[in-house]
């Protein structure tokens, strides 16, 4: 029981921490990209997409860790 409530509460937060570092990781690769003149423009879009969708997923489990005030 208590590693099922462990998991529980870890998960978010571990999930969390691998959510930021995909996010540096892409900003670190999008930044040497940029200057690149032959990059394929296309899978930049596509790596800037994907890191804008990290940044909301890591804005939503930031979010649901505050706790609920009006409870």
């Amino acid at each position: 029981m208590t590693a099922k409530v462990e998991s529980t509460i870890f998960r978010p937060i571990e999930r969390l921490k691998e959510l930021r570092i995909e996010h540096r990781d892409l900003d670190q690769l999008i930044s040497r990209l940029v200057v690149d003149p032959h990059v394929d423009q296309i899978m930049l879009r596509r790596l800037k997409k994907r890191k804008l969708m990290i940044k909301d997923m890591i804005s939503q489990l930031e979010s649901d860790r505050i706790p609920d005030l009006n409870a």
